[in-house]
């Protein structure tokens, strides 16, 4: 049998000879992702392995392992002959094949070979053991051995082992901890402690027995080890999984859309197994805040699961960069449609949404940049018809809110205010809706589809679909003093050992001059101020936003800025267009949603408690030196029907208290009024400040953009 053995030695080692090294199987890591603060958010991973270099490793634990499993390692050869031959012996007997391979051995069997337990995979095994131990250096192997090894409860390496056992990482590891990773190695699963606490005991022991042998410890010291309980130092699984990174509130959303954008830039192995390190933009702070105004102890917040409306929010600073997203009430929550993010719409796995009258405000911005004045004046009744002003050619027909009418002389900044449809309809119709068009792409609004130029006027009331998202980017436009910035999930990425990967940089381009941001802005604060989005104000440091509610209040929207933060909330049904109609919330009872209603209570409660905690979130805006000096010329009568009369000044008002009904229009969005309609109108300044001022005229019934809401 001896001479069986060495004449099948001699065939190995000539195959030993003739052997090219093969490539290893590729090492899957753990990719994590973190916090704008650098905190772990979460991981993605095929196995659950976070590779560390020698250095890194308790020397105890080197000690451990060597003792355990090859205590020759480092002065002896890759391969064992006496371990072989006693192998050879017990499989010619019928046996299953035996052990006894080296650090060397394990280390190939596991990155270069299946787990097949056959003699020839053995000469495999150590012909290729033997060749690697020619070209590395013992602490090259022993390295690669200990993050490729698997330890149980779904670790691999001693990284992940120490964090799944004692909650810490390997290098707070002393000898109790290693002894017991030490003795798991033959017997991962079967000898955690949770498992079987006494083969656990019996493996550790054998572990502190080998080191006192190799005079790596005292008896003294495997004593104390041995009658400390287990139960003081490993965790239970459970306990481990909760040491975990504290969940956010309504965080998921937010992490599938990081996750959908790594994705498109890496192959789901990489991602899942590439020991990424990603780095994204979110504020836990504001996230929860953010969740708790939507969807917890908000006594206004929202309830889907009740059979009440959604809600989505996005909040974007001024550099571009997403801080907060609630996409819903909760991923795994059991209401329909919950694992779409209703924050991205169609790129969250849902619709888009009609942006109702927050579309304005690229109207009014096309105005601003061709230097017209926000103190032009048009006529203001309560409908207008536009010929072929519709998607399909067809007149489009457009009315006020409940039939309202302005005077026969209302500025573009009261139209603004009070959300006047007709007079949009008109500004729409002397500029050109392509203008319009060209201006939303360029403040970020996704390209579509559209007829040819000159495009189609009823697009000014919002008929595009948009996305929470895209339209807080683009409002943080005007923050950002006239320059628009594409929304950052992720700032960076990075290999495992820091090393950076290629990452597309935010898209940026000046949209308007930082005067031209400040005259819309100034424009903007007035709709809190004076107009239909007053709930949103009242926060001690100025506001800027727009309300928007599209037919039949399917979609109800209020988007703010502060200086520094961009707030977009949107509020309906998660499918389909279904009426926010005869809606009783909170105690109350609404004829129908507007976006100056529960939207823009949710923002301002949202941004109260963020301005509470972070008031370097406010600020003030950029002064407006002068308004334009062109005025802007309402069209020919002749090209528009007024069919309740052209000039008229009456002026509908709402008793106080009520609540606004839905008018039903052929465009497919309603102005947005608040509770009570305010009635008076702002007026011209007198004087235009001189280029000196750092602050715009403040005449009486117009107050200053700085001026807080009371």
């Amino acid at each position: 049998m001896s001479l069986l053995f060495f004449a099948t030695l001699a065939a190995a080692f000539y195959a030993m000879s003739r052997v090219t090294l093969p490539t290893p199987q590729p090492l899957s890591q753990t990719s994590f992702v973190y916090d704008a603060n650098g905190q772990l958010l979460t991981s993605y991973q095929l196995e659950n392995r976070v590779s560390v270099p020698l250095s890194a490793v308790p020397q105890v634990l080197i000690d451990a392992v060597v003792s355990t499993e090859d205590r020759h390692f480092f002065t002896e050869g890759a391969v064992n002959p006496i371990s072989m031959l006693r192998a050879f012996i017990s499989d010619l007997r019928g046996n299953s094949l035996q052990g006894g391979s080296t650090i060397t051995q394990q280390y190939v069997k596991q990155a270069y070979l299946t787990p097949q337990r056959t003699l020839t995979r053995k000469i495999k095994e150590a012909a290729i053991a033997v060749k690697l131990g020619h070209r590395d250096s013992k602490k090259t192997i022993l390295d690669n051995y200990l993050n490729t090894i698997y330890f149980g409860r779904g670790a691999y390496g001693v990284q992940a082992a120490s964090e799944a056992y004692f909650g810490k990482p390997v290098q707070q590891d002393g000898l109790r901890e290693a002894s017991l990773l030490a003795g798991l190695i033959r017997e991962p699963d079967l000898a955690d402690p949770a498992h079987d606490p006494a083969l656990a005991r019996q493996n550790q022991s054998d572990t502190l027995a080998a080191m006192v042998r190799d005079k790596k410890i005292s008896p003294a010291q495997a004593g104390g080890v041995r009658a400390q309980a287990m139960s003081s130092y490993v965790l239970s699984p459970a306990s481990a999984a909760a040491q975990g990174p504290a969940p956010v509130a309504g965080d998921a959303y937010y992490l599938t859309a990081v996750r959908e954008e790594l994705l498109a830039k890496f192959p789901a192995s990489e991602v899942d197994g590439g020991g990424l390190r990603v780095y994204t933009t979110l504020d836990p702070n504001l996230q929860a805040k953010a969740y708790d105004s939507v969807y917890g102890s908000n006594p206004n917040h929202l309830d889907p699961s009740a059979g009440q409306p959604a809600g989505a929010l996005v909040s974007v600073d001024d550099h571009g960069d997403v801080r907060a997203m609630v996409g819903g009430q909760g991923y795994q929550s059991t209401y329909q449609g919950s694992q779409v993010n209703l924050a991205l719409g169609t790129a969250g796995g849902g619709s888009g949404r009609q942006a109702g009258s927050t579309f304005k405000a690229f109207m009014l911005a096309y105005l601003i940049k061709e230097g017209y004045s926000i103190y032009s004046t048009f006529p203001a009744p309560p409908e207008v018809v536009v010929p072929h002003g519709n998607t399909d050619g067809t007149p489009w027909d457009v009315k006020n809110f409940e039939g309202e009418a302005g005077s026969a002389a209302t500025t573009v900044l009261d139209a603004t205010a009070q959300s006047i449809n007709t007079v949009y309809a008109q500004i729409v119709e002397k500029l050109g809706p392509q203008h319009l068009t060209d201006m939303a792409e360029a403040f970020g609004i996704s390209p579509k589809e559209m007829p040819a130029p000159p495009g189609y006027p009823s697009e000014v009331l919002g008929t595009r679909d948009v996305s929470p998202l895209e339209m807080a980017a683009a409002y943080a436009t005007l923050a950002n003093h006239g320059v628009y910035t594409s929304p950052v999930l992720i700032t960076k990425v990075t290999t495992a050992s820091g090393k950076p990967l290629p990452w597309a940089t935010p898209t940026t381009r000046q949209v308007l001059s930082q005067h031209e941001a400040a005259v819309e802005t100034y424009v903007l604060e007035h709709v809190v101020l004076q107009g239909t989005g007053g709930a949103a104000g009242n926060l001690g440091t100025p506001i800027a936003g727009k309300t928007g509610t599209t037919e039949n209040s399917a979609d109800a929207w209020f988007i703010g800025y502060t200086p520094h933060l961009t707030t977009a909330v949107w509020m309906g049904y998660p499918t389909g267009s279904t009426p926010m109609t005869n809606l009783s919330h909170d105690g109350h009872f609404y004829t129908s949603v507007q976006g100056g209603g529960i939207p823009a209570q949710l923002w301002h409660t949202y941004m109260a408690s963020v301005l509470t905690a972070n008031p370097g979130a406010g600020g003030t805006f950029d002064p407006v030196y002068h308004f334009g000096g062109r005025t802007l010329a309402p069209p020919d009568p002749s090209t528009l029907g007024y069919p309740q009369g052209l000039g008229t000044t009456t002026t509908t008002t709402r008793p106080a208290g009520t609540t606004p009904t839905t008018l039903t229009t052929t465009p497919t969005t309603t102005a947005t009024k608040p509770t009570t309609a305010p009635t008076t109108a702002l007026t011209t300044p007198s004087t235009i400040p001189s280029p000196t001022t750092a602050s715009p005229p403040s005449t009486a019934g117009r107050p200053a953009p700085t001026t807080t809401a009371g």
